[in-house]
């Protein structure tokens, strides 16, 4: 992971996968709960950004954190085991999901995460599960060809898991709707080399998945 990393921070992907019926009481919960941690000087951890899915596996939620870190993560950890008000939100929490899932990521070295801009429209997360072994011939062939992307679209982020699912690969788009997303996705056809990236990387994936979602109003 050395060899792609960039090294800073680590990432926490947090999936949430809520009850229907809870799902107002769930937005309320977090809502109150995650700007408070994450403007907590105490804690190494800020909130990167929180959606809820809109194509994809809907009543789904996406949460990604930023730590300082390994030690930044394990810190903050400590902090929360010892804090009666986290005691207090997932007790609530457990009782408005089906189950949570959560990755740690490292950001690639050619790819630093943008701070979000709060300009509304859509969010695309696309997961690529890879086959072992083939993560840095992946980072080699999409620093090529980010540019036909970059042209048109600035990317928000691209991370790699390093713990949880293994051979993951994530990217993140935002565009200010579907017809505008599919503009820029043809556009990047145009460009020279974009072609041989898709085909190259293709090759090296076991399965892929889209999520097109919306960011809460309490996301940063």
């Amino acid at each position: 992971s050395k060899a792609a990393a960039r090294g800073k921070y680590v990432h926490e992907l947090l999936v949430h996968n809520v009850k229907p019926e809870a799902y107002d009481d769930y937005q309320a919960l977090v809502a109150d709960y995650f700007p408070r941690l994450s403007n907590n000087p105490e804690y190494k951890m800020k909130l990167f950004g929180s959606w809820s899915t809109e194509i994809g596996k809907v009543d789904q939620v996406v949460h990604i954190w930023k730590y300082d870190h390994y030690p930044g993560y394990d810190e903050s950890m400590a902090l929360r085991a010892q804090d009666p008000s986290h005691q207090i939100f997932l007790k609530n929490l457990r009782k408005m999901v089906t189950s949570r899932e959560n990755q740690m990521m490292l950001e690639f070295d050619f790819w630093y995460t943008s701070e979000l801009q709060k300009v509304g429209g859509i969010y695309e997360l696309r997961t690529y599960n890879l086959k072992p072994g083939r993560l840095l011939e992946w980072k080699n062939e999409w620093q090529k060809g980010i540019h036909a992307r970059k042209k048109f679209i600035k990317p928000v982020g691209a991370w790699f898991s390093q713990i949880g699912d293994l051979h993951v690969v994530h990217h993140m788009w935002q565009y200010p709707n579907l017809a505008v997303r599919k503009e820029m996705r043809e556009k990047a056809w145009e460009i020279e080399g974009w072609n041989k990236t898709s085909y190259n990387t293709a090759r090296m994936q076991q399965s892929m998945h889209c999520r097109i979602m919306r960011p809460f109003e309490f996301s940063p």
